[in-house]
């Protein structure tokens, strides 16, 4: 799952004034060495929650956009806390050839909002599975907008991902990547998706030199 920096909201879909949203009772559990404590839900923890579910689910082409920065391996920043306003993410991704857009901004964290996506996507995994609709119906109302009038949030610039000025040199560009793969492979501690997405900047980058000659 990639994230996306900032929020791009579903055109039409109705936003819960600031005044409106309540306080969520997700929460995590945390070991302090005596004890599993109980503690507000952290942005990362929610966002793991989110990809389990979006896994199990089978999306693909996911894109969750929020309104919190981003970390170099492309992940929402938990050190920056929970912004203000507005909290809310919005999911997009394609399912059985579908586009789809889940979005909520009824709770006051941004956390909150994104575990609550992922609950979501729970219940409707399991109404396929007790045989009574199935996927498809479940995600009927949440088809998104055709692509001539909504647009999905844009992923990231390979600049941005390989911390580069977009005038970048070949070798500059070949130097950070190979920096960047060392430090955020899979083999050294890093995920598939930051590996993925380096890799992916690096390909764009080189494209790019290629096609102004």
């Amino acid at each position: 799952m990639t994230a996306a920096y900032p929020l791009h909201w579903p055109e039409g879909r109705p936003r819960t004034a600031p005044g409106a949203r309540k306080f969520a009772s997700f929460n995590q559990k945390k070991n302090n060495g005596r004890y599993l404590q109980t503690i507000a839900l952290s942005v990362a923890a929610a966002f793991e929650r989110l990809q389990k579910e979006v896994d199990a689910l089978g999306a693909q082409n996911t894109v969750l956009s929020t309104n919190i920065e981003l970390r170099l391996d492309g992940r929402p920043r938990s050190d920056k806390g929970n912004p203000v306003d507005p909290p809310p993410p919005a999911l997009w991704f394609t399912l059985r050839g579908q586009d789809i857009v889940l979005a909520c901004d009824r709770w006051t964290s941004a956390a909150d909002n994104i575990a609550a996506i992922a609950k979501h996507i729970e219940a409707m995994r399991g109404m396929e599975r007790w045989g009574v609709g199935t996927l498809d119906q479940a995600f009927t109302g949440y088809v998104a907008l055709p692509p001539q009038q909504a647009t999905r949030p844009a992923l990231r610039p390979w600049w941005q991902v390989l911390v580069l000025h977009p005038s970048a040199t070949r070798s500059e560009i070949l130097r950070a990547h190979r920096e960047l793969i060392r430090k955020y492979h899979p083999d050294t501690g890093g995920s598939e998706h930051a590996a993925s997405e380096i890799n992916q900047a690096r390909d764009e980058a080189l494209r790019e030199l290629s096609d102004h000659g």
